[in-house]
């Protein structure tokens, strides 16, 4: 067997799908494993991975990710992990917690950045510190700040995790998952329940750490074009400190119960009128072992829910009982798969009626049979997707790694998932052949699977004080059950906790972090190959790239043709060029024609200030994609849906409706710090206000007085619509974006022109707006524990002048005062801030915030902080490189080529960039302060916007005598 650098080499397979050599080894003295994947993608990528199954829900694996990167033997720094946050060229960087393992991945394109990375973050798994503090900084403690106060809770993952059980959503996915595992690993809740996370004792985390944290128990990957041996004397150095262990870490296999159940949970409904349930019906599938049955069971999920045209999807909109579908559809990264599907914002006592409506949904497909053209689409969709590889800015390598442990976590095969022609070609020629494939799946999995739980979460208007009640008794009686000793001893370890935050790692520590020089960076930007042309009216932008023979088109639609009144329209009629049918196809058809001829297609809105003008970019996308063979085809899709949309089908548009403001509220919790700072900028310019009345919470509450009007006066939406149409249908106010390489192009061109003529054409006559934002301190209530705090500023009408230094400046803020602050001292999962160039706005947010005025204050003294800052060289480096990393962000060709166009349309152009890269280059500490000094204005003359709970706002309006405006959104 080859022995290479203490490794055995157990297979080599070539895998041609992803142009990729794979070779899977063995540690001989450890007994770890790596699978090392060489190609010439410069985005490199590592990921060590441990299998780490949790016993209970104190959220110990989820603690144990934060806490490992706080500190290590070779790195003793508080947190090497926010070291290389400040100044690393990484594009990935970050760890997760499924419910069975731990993921600590990077991916850099610099080599020495990759190798620098790689050794801080072995060092931080194999060899952290974690102190005690540490567990009470990441997980809990009790915080006590004198002898008088009341005893609080505090801890990162604390609140992280109360943000995420004030999600409805997130909370009905757990309950799902758990229901279908009551006897392994998966029923309980490895990120923690913040009931159960004041359980954990600090000689069970080290335990866990011991146990578990070991090379015989991880799973090491490589991807890229990296040196391939010295990947593997790198990790042998690291595991020659180690001997082999047993590590028992399996993942039981959860036996079928051949009874199905039902659950009932509730949840915080808040104050909102109307409250509605929701439900999912949840079955437990197979194994992940065989790949053709995988990837038939995706294909299959994709055939059943994955389109608005999809059988069962359908079914359950039609039905009228709920607002929007729910559930995950295929669950894949465990060891086994489930299904799960449901509706919410249903009547509670309409439950019985979705499940019989999804068994007899289910079986009408098994006994009449799926539509053929139904198969086709989701056929091709899944082949385009395989092939293509596009995984967006997520790193190619991650995704494969992901794909890997889907059975290689569980002693399978780590090629299995990644070779796709032959399972694919398999599942093809059955369907070629007339066997009800996809049929007998439903019959085997879904339709005779007994092992099928239904949960249902229901509206409690009471749960949220009743929780805080029993939290705010927990802590009375722990208190009350402490003498004066154990009391003072409390207010000292919280003043204990606070002064190791509060002091700064040394230099000698600093030092020993890997860092990259300025040497290591490149001086001149990436640029993009663009070229401006002119079909019939329309400007053509095209950029010559190698996309592997894919031809993705953008066509664009100025939105300032219309008239303001109609913005808030324009996400839903983008849906529904697609989604809503033709005058010769209804909305099913269309759906399968697209999934069965292209690659995809689907809308979106961009928005952005330009420097130095009142009136701002806005415009909307239909971003398609098809292989070259397909091109006429996606072309002919466009032309169909522009020319020949149907919009007066009263009902389906509803159905959007619906489906759109669930999905508006659905975001509130999970993504609060983005709904803050929308309606923060919306304040400012016209762009901003844009934004918020496609996106925001302007947004959400015209969805709701849109619900009534297509009810009672649909003749008026109607008209709106059509009226949209035929103002944006125009080539003389229409762009087209292409990307795609020089010789394809020759022969797309005239094709593209026949679609442009085709199009009608008349004068375009831009309107003028007139914002109407909403108040500048606003607290927007919503059912949560935890807060989102922004404030913001245009620096530019303070007197700020834009200049490069900028980026490194709220880089340094977002890893150092902010991270230091907010989150570390405050509890908050995240703090962060974001300067716009274009526009001139900078805000403060936070995310997940226990704290409301606290944090507001932290940002008001975050001028001080710059303008009395000491920083070293080295620091002042590493914000430099890190700007100039975040800048220099990986991109697939189609992104390439998107960014691209965004660029031209705002003005910006390579000169521009050039320029800040070089202002960013030569920043100094001058410059800091000078930005600190611009800071000092905005914590004087910034707006205020923060979400959370009614009673949070109220308290922070009692302390501030009502200094906010009150908005209750849900």
């Amino acid at each position: 067997m080859t022995r290479i650098h203490g490794f055995e080499l157990i297979e080599e397979r070539k895998i041609p799908e992803l142009s990729t050599n794979g070779r899977f080894f063995r540690h001989v003295n450890t007994g770890a494993e790596l699978l090392s994947f060489e190609n010439d993608d410069e985005n490199k990528v590592f990921g060590i991975t441990f299998r780490t199954p949790p016993q209970d829900s104190t959220g110990l694996p989820h603690i144990m990710e934060h806490s490992v990167l706080c500190g290590s033997q070779k790195y003793p720094v508080k947190e090497p992990f926010v070291e290389l946050l400040k100044g690393s060229l990484k594009t990935f960087l970050n760890a997760f917690t499924y419910p069975d393992k731990t993921v600590y991945p990077f991916a850099s394109q610099n080599l020495q950045d990759f190798y620098n990375l790689l050794d801080v973050y072995i060092d931080a798994v194999f060899h952290p510190l974690i102190p005690s503090h540490i567990l009470e900084q990441e997980g809990w403690h009790y915080d006590l700040d004198n002898m008088e106060s009341a005893l609080s809770y505090k801890g990162v993952v604390f609140n992280e995790m109360k943000g995420a059980y004030s999600s409805p959503d997130s909370v009905h996915s757990r309950y799902s998952q758990q229901s279908l595992f009551p006897d392994t690993p998966y029923g309980v809740d490895s990120g923690g329940d913040p009931h159960e996370i004041p359980n954990l004792t600090y000689e069970q985390f080290l335990s866990f750490h011991r146990t578990y944290y070991h090379p015989s128990n991880s799973f090491v990957f490589f991807y890229g074009d990296d040196d391939p041996e010295e990947r593997l004397r790198r990790m042998n150095s690291y595991f020659q400190d180690f001997g082999s262990v047993e590590v028992n870490s399996g993942i039981t296999i959860q036996h079928h119960i051949n009874q199905p159940r039902r659950f009932t949970f509730p949840y915080d409904a808040g104050e909102a009128d109307n409250q509605k349930s929701m439900v999912t019906i949840n079955w437990l599938l197979t194994d992940t072992s065989d790949s053709e049955k995988v990837l038939g069971l995706h294909i299959l999920s994709h055939i059943l829910v994955g389109t608005p045209a999809s059988p069962l999807r359908k079914a359950l909109i039609d039905s009228g009982y709920g607002e929007d579908i729910t559930g995950v559809g295929l669950e894949d990264e465990l060891r086994q798969m489930y299904f799960s599907t449901g509706l919410k914002g249903i009547a509670l006592e309409d439950v019985d009626k979705v499940e019989a409506l999804i068994q007899d949904t289910l079986e009408t497909l098994v006994n009449e049979g799926i539509d053929p053209a139904m198969t086709a689409a989701a056929m091709n969709t899944t082949e385009f997707r395989l092939r293509e590889n596009n995984t967006g800015s997520f790193p190619r390598g991650l995704l494969l790694m992901l794909r890997s442990l889907t059975t290689w976590l569980y002693d399978g095969d780590p090629f299995a998932p990644l070779a796709f022609e032959e399972p694919l070609y398999k599942i093809n020629n059955r369907i070629v052949n007339d066997e009800p494939y996809f049929e007998n799946l439903i019959s085997e999995y879904l339709q005779d699977n007994l092992h099928k739980m239904t949960v249902v979460l229901k509206p409690d208007p009471d749960l949220r004080q009743r929780e805080a009640a029993a939290e705010e008794e927990r802590l009375i009686e722990v208190r009350s059950a402490m003498d004066e000793a154990e009391l003072r001893a409390f207010v000292d370890n919280t003043q204990y906790l606070k002064q190791i935050q509060e002091t700064p790692d040394s230099p000698e520590a600093l030092a020993t972090i890997p860092r990259l020089t300025l040497e290591d960076v490149d001086k001149e930007v990436k640029r993009i190959p663009i070229e401006i042309d002119e079909q019939y009216g329309s400007r053509v932008i095209t950029h010559d790239l190698f996309t592997n023979d894919i031809f993705y088109l953008d066509v664009g639609f100025n939105l300032h043709i219309l008239p303001q009144d109609l913005l808030p329209y324009i996400p839903l009629f983008g849906r529904a060029l697609t989604q809503i049918g033709t005058i010769t196809e209804d909305f099913v058809k269309l759906s399968q024609r697209i999934g069965r001829t292209t690659g995809g297609i689907h809308a979106n809105t961009f928005t952005s200030t330009v420097r130095g003008e009142d009136e701002g970019v806005v415009w909307m996308f239909l971003r398609g994609k098809a292989t070259i063979s397909q091109s006429k085809e996606l072309l002919a899709v466009l032309s169909d849906i522009l020319l020949g949309v149907k919009l007066d089908n009263r009902e389906r548009f509803l159905q959007m409706v619906l489906e759109e403001k669930a999905n508006q509220e659905a975001r509130l919790a999970p993504g609060g710090h983005g709904v803050v700072n929308t309606r923060l900028r919306a304040l400012f310019d016209e762009a901003g206000w844009i934004d918020e009345q496609v996106g925001g919470i302007s947004y959400l509450f015209f969805l709701r007085q849109l619900e009534e009007l297509v009810e009672n006066n649909w003749p008026a939406v109607l008209a709106q619509l059509e009226s949209i149409r035929s103002v944006l249908v125009n080539r003389n106010a229409i762009l087209c974006n292409v990307t795609v390489d020089a010789a394809n192009w020759v022969q797309l061109k005239p094709k593209l022109g026949e679609f442009l003529m085709a199009l009608p054409s008349s004068t375009v006559r831009t309107k003028t707006w007139s914002p109407n934002p909403g108040a500048s301190f606003e607290g927007l209530t919503i059912p949560s524990q935890v807060n989102f705090v922004g404030k913001g500023a245009n620096l530019y009408a303070l007197g700020y002048k834009i200049h490069g230094s900028n980026y490194p400046i709220t880089k340094y803020l977002r890893t150092s005062w902010l991270w230091d602050r907010v989150r570390v001292q405050g509890g908050a999962y995240g703090g962060l801030c974001s300067f716009n160039r274009h526009s001139g706005v900078f805000t403060f947010l936070s995310y997940r915030d226990p704290n409301l005025l606290d944090t507001l204050g932290i940002y008001d003294k975050t001028g001080q902080f710059l303008r009395e800052l000491d920083l070293s060289q080295e620091e002042l480096t590493k914000s430099i490189i890190g700007a100039i990393g975040d800048m220099d962000a990986y991109q697939l060709p189609d992104a390439k080529g998107y960014s691209s166009m965004l660029r031209y349309l705002i003005g910006e152009t390579d000169e521009n960039r050039q320029q800040i890269r070089d202002q960013i280059l030569a920043t100094t500490l001058n410059d800091f302060r000078a930005f600190g000094e611009v800071l000092d204005q905005l914590s004087d003359k910034g707006n205020v916007v923060v979400m959370g709970s009614q009673e949070a706002i109220s308290e922070a309006n009692t302390e501030r005598d009502n200094w906010l405006n009150v908005l209750k959104v849900l």
